[in-house]
């Protein structure tokens, strides 16, 4: 399943002041079973608009972890909440639908 979500880099900081934590806090959650990997991308042409991919291997497994409350995620997360606004997009299953581009295209 994928974990998403949109972070708005607020005025006066940078998506590199978000991404510090980010790492720091995603290379702890990653040791949790089911985890499977993060990304972060920015927005073409918006500088302060990043959406964070968060792969597991189920919901159970994403909302286990969520429920341990590592303390040093939870105070990474709280020294990073001045310079954004997070907004959860969703939880999504695996895709259903995949179209891949021809083989040698």
């Amino acid at each position: 399943m994928k974990y998403i979500f949109e972070v708005r880099i607020r005025d006066g900081y940078r998506a590199e002041d978000y991404a510090e934590a980010w790492v720091r806090a995603s290379q702890r959650i990653q040791r949790a079973p089911g985890a499977r990997g993060t990304e972060l991308h920015r927005k073409i042409d918006d500088p302060h608009t990043l959406i964070a991919i968060a792969h597991w291997d189920s919901k159970a497994s994403r909302d286990a972890m969520e429920a341990r409350q590592d303390p040093v995620v939870k105070e990474i997360i709280r020294a990073a909440a001045p310079c954004c606004e997070i907004h959860l997009i969703g939880e999504f299953e695996e895709p259903e639908w995949v179209v891949m581009p021809p083989f040698g295209a």
